[in-house]
């Protein structure tokens, strides 16, 4: 078969900077919409943020409420229960997201379920779920991110834990992409150290693993209604990915150094967008891939600046915990593109070869505060078979890296990065 001589993009609207939160009600007006659900957490209720954004609407005539039952990495249960909140409540005529990658993507379940008919499982990705596509358009959603790190304003998916399987999956199509992203880096100055560098992370291997994916040429050629929005590494998502890197290199340690430093929030807000403008396009791989049964088999970890009531991984820490190890095994598929991101990332840094970009990271990885591997969160050797299983459930996510992924290269992934120095 020929291959692949077309790669896709989008997008969407975005409106960047300090203030720019202040002005959703009049963005809004502009779609003709009355009853707005604005959708949230409790953390991020308690800052006074989403209830701000929901007042400013009633100048342009439109009805908000807030929903802030968002439940910190998303399961299937709590996503039928914001769902169930909607249908109960609605119609709605738009939602507005205000909050991590949780309530973005909450946001996207809820949009889904309230605009086309089925239950979740339908839509969530194979082999989980049945990877329905949706019939009917979905609602105008605007996403307000104030964590600086998943990039969910930006992609056309979302992420959650099916509780009955004790696995991380997610449902993709583009229709759920949000229609605008605002992100307005005011809105992360509350982050705590731990949550800024867990998601920085998320940031970091958005545009890593991009910018080491497939190239869309290498795939075989698709005709129309088989494209996807993951097409593989290409000149629009290679530019996002390295303009991404380089505001992290600067701006990262300083974000979970100083919260105040407002300079570097607004970078990391800037980064996190363009690394998901990245991902969003040409998809991610391994260390996402293993970050699904890392977060979703935690027994009794509790990480700085998160929730403790109950254990938790991180999105962004579990897919940092086997980033090393993951790209010293990808370096022979792209040496070139690994030695420009570890330059990008650490200019003039002291490692060559594979051990580059595992060096820079690992630096970096220690400088931030992340744990020292599937160890420090509670896993051992023998979880790794377990771990495997988890990760080659996401072929969606292994077809995008850049050499075949057996069960075999997983598992020495996973057993080299129980302890990562």
């Amino acid at each position: 078969m020929d291959r692949e001589t077309v790669f896709t993009y989008g997008a969407p609207g975005l409106k960047f900077g300090v203030g720019a939160s202040d002005e959703i009600g009049f963005d809004l007006s502009q779609y003709d919409v009355r009853r707005v659900l604005v959708i949230t957490d409790p953390g991020v209720a308690a800052t006074g943020h989403p209830q701000r954004v929901a007042d400013q609407m009633a100048q342009f005539g439109i009805e908000a409420a807030v929903y802030d039952g968002v439940h910190v990495e998303p399961t299937d249960a709590s996503f039928e229960a914001a769902i169930a909140h909607a249908r109960e409540t609605g119609p709605w005529d738009a939602y507005v997201a205000v909050g991590g990658g949780s309530s973005i993507d909450t946001a996207k379940a809820v949009n889904l379920l309230t605009s086309n008919d089925g239950e979740l499982m339908d839509y969530i990705n194979a082999p989980v779920g049945r990877a329905r596509a949706p019939q009917h358009p979905l609602k105008p959603l605007v996403a307000v991110p104030t964590t600086t790190g998943t990039g969910a304003e930006s992609t056309t998916i979302c992420v959650l834990d099916v509780l009955a399987l004790k696995v991380k999956t997610g449902i993709s199509h583009a229709r759920l992409r949000p229609t605008l992203a605002v992100v307005d880096p005011a809105l992360t100055l509350s982050q705590p150290a731990g949550v800024t560098a867990a998601a920085g992370m998320d940031i970091l291997c958005h545009a890593l693993e991009s910018y080491t994916a497939r190239p869309y040429t290498s795939y075989d050629r698709k005709t129309p209604e088989q494209r996807v929005p993951y097409c593989g590494a290409n000149p629009i998502s290679d530019m996002w990915s390295e303009h991404a890197m380089t505001l992290l290199s600067g701006a990262f340690r300083r974000a979970v150094r100083d919260g105040d430093d407002t300079e570097a929030r607004g970078q990391m807000a800037l980064a996190a967008t363009m690394a998901g403008l990245g991902f969003g396009n040409a998809g991610v791989h391994i260390p996402h891939a293993n970050a699904y049964p890392i977060a979703g088999r935690v027994r009794d970890f509790h990480p700085e600046g998160y929730p403790a009531d109950e254990p938790l991984v991180p999105h962004g820490m579990a897919v940092s915990l086997t980033a090393p190890e993951a790209f010293r095994w990808t370096f022979e598929a792209g040496p070139d593109r690994h030695l420009r991101a570890a330059e990008l990332l650490a200019p003039g840094h002291a490692y060559d070869g594979p051990d580059a970009l595992p060096g820079v990271l690992a630096d970096l990885m220690r400088d931030i505060g992340i744990p020292n591997g599937l160890g420090a969160v509670g896993y051992s050797q023998s979880d790794v078979p377990d771990l495997v299983e988890g990760a080659m459930k996401q072929q969606r996510l292994l077809a995008t890296a850049p050499r075949e992924v057996t069960e075999d290269d997983a598992a020495a992934i996973l057993e080299r990065s129980v302890e990562l120095w």
